[in-house]
């Protein structure tokens, strides 16, 4: 089902079973797998390749017993140029996404992120809402990124990185604050970033650990609770 009126360029490919609702914008030479489902007014630049039983522009919904309620409204979700979504991904209104992104089969983005420029997006990973991801970032298979964190440019997360943004776990005796990982940073596998920590600049995060408190720029801390073991080497800052 493609509504009438939603703007597609010129050159598609389309699978079966899209639907694509009213008021989408769509630009040249897209390719479409089976069962995209897009919603209302989502858009969508040049060049997109849209898999197999993807779902963008979806509204949120909040249960009854959450803490954190949603917005009645939300801007359109917007996708660059020359974007891949993978199979199954969803993607909420009210985020955008910068050209050349990736987002891996499976991944979830919440409503109200902006994802920069060139950014990748791992298979399975969740996005909460609220999060910034600068550009050229990449956040490996099956992280979580949880809501009000800030990702800045070049940063890389290695697989199943986990961060909170609750000190109170749900009793809603704290700000809800996310980590704040500053530009070319390096987070190992499997290390848990707990609410409100700064990673500075070009530091590293070593596989396992748990970081408590906040990392100084061109650090590596290792352990948990983590700790700074030595610089990083000169090589390596960018």
């Amino acid at each position: 089902m493609i509504s009438e009126d939603a703007k597609i360029g010129k050159g598609y490919v389309f699978g079966n079973n899209v639907v694509i609702e009213d008021g989408v914008n769509i630009g040249d030479n897209a390719y479409f797998g089976h069962n995209v489902i897009v919603h209302k007014n989502v858009n969508i630049g040049n060049n997109a390749y849209i898999d197999d039983g993807a779902v963008l522009g979806r509204k949120p919904k909040t249960g009854f017993s959450m803490r954190m309620k949603v917005a009645q409204d939300f801007s359109p979700l917007t996708i660059g140029n020359d974007c891949v979504i993978g199979v199954q991904a969803i993607i909420y209104e009210g985020t955008t996404i910068g050209d050349k992104g990736m987002v891996g089969d499976l991944a979830s983005i919440r409503e109200n992120n902006v994802i920069g420029e060139r950014v990748v997006i791992g298979r399975l990973v969740m996005i909460e809402p609220d999060t910034k991801i600068g550009n050229g970032s990449r956040i490996q298979t099956g992280s979580h990124i949880t809501a009000n964190a800030i990702i800045e440019e070049n940063v890389f997360f290695g697989d199943e990185v986990s961060t909170a943004n609750d000190n109170s776990m749900g009793r809603g005796m704290s700000e809800c604050k996310g980590p704040t990982i500053k530009r070319g940073a390096r987070i190992g596998s499997n290390a848990t970033l707990l609410p409100g920590v700064v990673i500075g600049e070009n530091a590293v995060v070593a596989a396992g650990s748990v970081v408590t408190r906040d990392v100084p720029d061109r650090k590596i801390v290792m352990g948990v609770p983590a700790r700074v073991v030595r610089d990083v080497s000169e090589q390596e800052i960018i």
